[in-house]
Order: C-alpha cells, then structure tokens, then sequence
C-alpha cells in the first residue's frame, strides 16, 4: 500500500496522532461522479502540493502547524456510497471524541454527508455551511440518494444549511431550496453586504463544506463540473475570515479536486485554502 503524504510535510514533532490538535481525513471516492472523473486523486494531489507551501501565514501572523496536523490514513470504502458515508462518520468520529479537529479531504462531494453527520453528534445548535457552484438538492439521482448531486439533501436531513456562490441548479430542485438562505453568485459580484447577511443565518456552531468549483475556473479548473461565474481566492477567504470570527467552525471539508498533472497550481490553491482556514480558525488559540 501506498504511504499517505504527509499535510504541509511535517517533521513528526509536529505530525504525530498524539501531540497534534488537527487532524486530515482524506477520502479518495469517487464512485458516483457524472461527467469529469478525477475526484479520488484529489487528496493526494492536495497532500503533494502542501509540501511546497510556506508554513508561515503573514495575514495572521501566525504558524497554525504549530498546533500540529496529523494526516490519518485514508477512508477507502467503496462498495456503495451508503457504506462509504457510515465509514467517514465512524472515523470522523473517533478523532472528534479525542477532541481533534478534523479536516476531510475529497474526493467527491458525497462523502460531506458523512463528516456532517459526525460533527452533529459531538456538535448542539450546529448548521452547514456550503460553497459551492450548484445546489445539490436532488433528492436523489441515478437511482440513488447519496450520489454527490444529493448531498445537500442528506445534509439538510441533519440540520440548517446556508448555501454560498451557487450559479447553476435544475429545476428539479427549486421546491427544495430554501431562498432566503441562498446567495447567488450573480449576487455575490456585486457588492459585500452579502456576507454579513449569510453569517446572521448561520447557527453557532458551523461546519463548513467547502466544493472547489465554488471558485471560478479561471483559477480553480480541476474540478468535475466547472462552471463560469465563480468567485474569486478574495472574496472567498474574506468571507471564511469572517466566519470564522463571529462563529465556532467545529470542523471543515475540501472537495471535488480533479488533479491535471499539466496544472498543479489547483493542488496548490486547495492546499493553501486549507492552510488559509486552519490559520484563521487558531489564531486566537
């Protein structure tokens, strides 16, 4: 087997289980994807490119590896997406109960509804928040409901959901979108307000997901369904600092890396995105 890369490629002092207060949770699924495959290199295409980020945040002046980041192996599950689900809470979980902080790593959006599902129980008053270019409200596609295009659905079986950055749904799921809680990315571009209106509905305690193609693809092209109109790294880690202040985010994913070994600079950027809000989240800490 493989040895998992090390996040950010720490010495052990500061990469060990028991010493280290973070904790990246890859998942290399990608079984129910619908157009671009790619999803289950994400991980490890993320894990590669941390290696080569500096360890110093100068916004915040801050080293959060300092707290350190254990990169636990990798949940591979794969005989159905159910199964797949039940599996990433299971070892959320255990990390969760020994007051880590978990980070997932994608793969495919599905595997959101496992950690939501974990941070719920360890988590009271706890609400969603997604990033993301699409909705996925279906109640189910294909012929089942936990394919990647259903994820909020199973999401918001769980608890409130505040979507950020949508530009593209089917009609299919307008009855389930709940509107107030929705900002366009049409919306977004044009002004700031936005962002302290979309944290007031949030709940105390928020977890975020975090798909990659809530970029736009001028910056973020390795994704399974790209879509024009994103946001940009400014506006995006402008809102997550403000998240991050006037809320508790217990715990965050990262999804829908689709590595091109002719672009590494997508590796790059979700490496540093998770750097970025691991940084905000410890800064005061």
């Amino acid at each position: 087997m493989k040895e998992t890369p090390n996040y950010g490629g720490l010495e052990n002092a500061f990469s060990n289980p028991e010493h280290s207060a973070i904790v990246m949770l890859p998942v290399p699924y990608d079984e129910t994807s619908t157009w671009l495959k790619g999803a289950d290199l994400g991980p490890e295409a993320v894990l590669e490119a941390s290696a080569n980020m500096e360890l110093y945040d100068i916004e915040t002046d801050s080293e959060v590896y300092l707290h350190g980041i254990y990169t636990a192996e990798p949940v591979t599950e794969k005989s159905s997406p159910e199964k797949m689900v039940e599996a990433v809470r299971e070892a959320t979980l255990k990390y969760l109960k020994n007051g880590k902080f978990v980070v997932g790593i994608g793969g495919e959006h599905s595997v959101t509804t496992g950690f939501v599902r974990a941070h719920h129980e360890m988590f009271n008053n706890m609400s969603v928040l997604q990033l993301d270019a699409h909705t996925d409200l279906r109640p189910e596609y294909e012929g089942s409901a936990y394919n990647h295009a259903c994820v909020m659905s199973r999401v918001r079986e769980i608890c409130p959901v505040v979507q950020v950055g949508i530009r593209s749904m089917d009609s299919t799921e307008k009855p389930f979108v709940i509107w107030e809680n929705l900002f366009l990315a049409e919306t977004i571009h044009h002004h700031d307000a936005w962002m302290t209106d979309a944290v007031n509905r949030l709940n105390r305690n928020v977890y975020i997901t975090i798909d990659l193609d809530v970029f736009d693809p001028s910056v973020m092209p390795s994704t399974g369904t790209p879509e024009p109109g994103g946001l940009s790294w400014y506006q995006i880690i402008r809102f997550l600092k403000k998240v991050t202040s006037e809320k508790n985010v217990v715990g965050f994913d990262v999804v829908e890396l689709a590595p091109n070994s002719n672009n590494r600079s997508p590796d790059f950027l979700a490496a540093k995105l998770i750097y970025k809000l691991l940084s905000y989240r410890f800064v005061s800490m």
